[in-house]
């Protein structure tokens, strides 16, 4: 099978898989937050980055935990986090300080049942393999993907380690970004205008 055709398959099958109404809860949340902080490791943090600067550019208070002009967050604020593996120390650690400052928060994992998920006041539920649950190397696959959605037969990804759950938040950001642009009331004009010309 061709392997784009593999990863495209694997990516369809997970958000499929997304619970629409969660989606649209999230975005709603994030609509209505005054300052918005986004946390995630790695290249999960990657993806997030990528979606807070897209939360910019739909005039959206947004910045990434670390920033130097990070701001501090209080009630009616949020952040947006993702531990893919359902439980990272510094994800959990930040989630009960937004939580002791009052501010919302809304987190993305692919193990909702986690005891981080209490934490939280929305769990955003990304059904996909990740870094921990990734048990086979890709030399015990060789030759044993199907067609079905890539998948081989222990159920592993054909995709390495977290791709499949990092691919999927970009996938996912980008169609929450079509929806709050709605909510928003933002034209695509208003967003590139917000783009930085120094480049």
């Amino acid at each position: 099978m061709n392997p784009f055709h593999t990863a495209l398959a694997e990516l369809q099958a997970t958000t499929d898989a997304l619970d629409l109404s969660a989606v649209a809860a999230a975005s709603a949340l994030i609509a209505d937050a005054g300052r918005i902080v986004a946390y995630g490791c790695g290249r999960e943090g990657l993806q997030l980055r990528g979606f807070v600067m897209r939360l910019y550019h739909l005039g959206l208070r947004a910045s990434m935990q670390g920033d130097m002009t990070t701001p501090a967050l209080g009630p009616g604020d949020l952040l947006i986090c993702s531990a893919g593996p359902g439980e990272l120390a510094t994800v959990t650690a930040l989630m009960r300080v937004a939580q002791a400052a009052g501010a919302d928060v809304l987190f993305l994992t692919a193990e909702p049942k986690t005891g981080a998920a209490v934490l939280a006041n929305q769990v955003l539920h990304i059904p996909a393999q990740t870094m921990a649950s990734d048990r086979a190397g890709a030399s015990d696959r060789a030759g044993a993907n199907d067609s079905a959605g890539g998948a081989d037969k222990t159920g592993q990804s054909a995709l390495p380690m977290g791709s499949l759950y990092e691919g999927a938040m970009f996938l996912l950001f980008e169609v929450m970004v079509l929806d709050l642009r709605e909510r928003l009331d933002q034209t695509p004009s208003e967003m590139r205008a917000r783009h930085t010309n120094m480049e």
